[in-house]
């Protein structure tokens, strides 16, 4: 049914909470999932590469994970740097309540679990970190992908992590020609390779 993809806005089933054990940031931590949304009984495996392989932000600042789900990206940065403010975006609105609490439930006072538009038009980010939402489909994830790459201050980086035979080498093609290697644009270039994902770094140029 439509409406218990994990990227509906409201899930139309019955919440049903979950306790998971999972590594966060080194350490074993318990976290709470639910039906309705990404991978609720475990760290996926594309996230997973992600938090080993991409730099983790430092130095404070607006950081976005971009397609949160229940949050361990956000908590990971969240945990890496708590100086900085976590920005956990989804369309998903359980996904968000789960966000808040499992940061309340570590002490973590620097996450906003909000909506895309709730998010304020004068921030820009510090980083970027997505496991993007490939089965929205291509014209769905590009719309995405060109409204929130922009938002990146000039000379630091999206990560965008991306399984190889859902089209991680067509989306990096793609990614060089709608934003051209040139001053005030992205440069984007393959990171990492990992269990059959791909990072994508997009750097945003001064």
């Amino acid at each position: 049914m439509a409406s218990e993809h994990y990227f509906s806005s409201a899930p139309g089933s019955d919440l049903k909470l979950r306790q998971i054990t999972v590594k966060i940031a080194g350490a074993i931590r318990e976290v709470t999932t639910a039906n309705a949304i990404f991978s609720p009984e475990h760290i996926d495996t594309g996230t997973k590469v992600l938090m080993r392989e991409a730099p983790l932000p430092s130095g404070g600042g607006d950081v976005l994970d971009l397609g949160c789900g229940w949050g361990p990206i956000s908590l990971h940065l969240a945990l890496a740097d708590p100086s900085a403010t976590v920005w956990a975006v989804d369309v998903n609105e359980r996904a968000l309540e789960l966000v808040r609490m499992n940061a309340a439930n570590l002490g973590l006072t620097n996450i906003n679990a909000v909506l895309p538009a709730d998010v304020p038009e004068t921030l820009s980010f510090a980083g970027i970190w997505s496991n993007p939402p490939i089965r929205v489909g291509k014209a769905e994830l590009h719309s995405m992908l060109e409204h929130w790459l922009p938002w990146l201050t000039p000379g630091t980086d999206a990560w965008l992590v991306v399984q190889r035979n859902l089209g991680s080498d067509s989306l990096q093609r793609w990614l060089a020609e709608e934003f051209p290697d040139q001053p005030g644009a992205l440069a984007v270039s393959r990171y990492a390779t990992d269990k059959g994902f791909r990072i994508l770094r997009t750097h945003r140029l001064p």
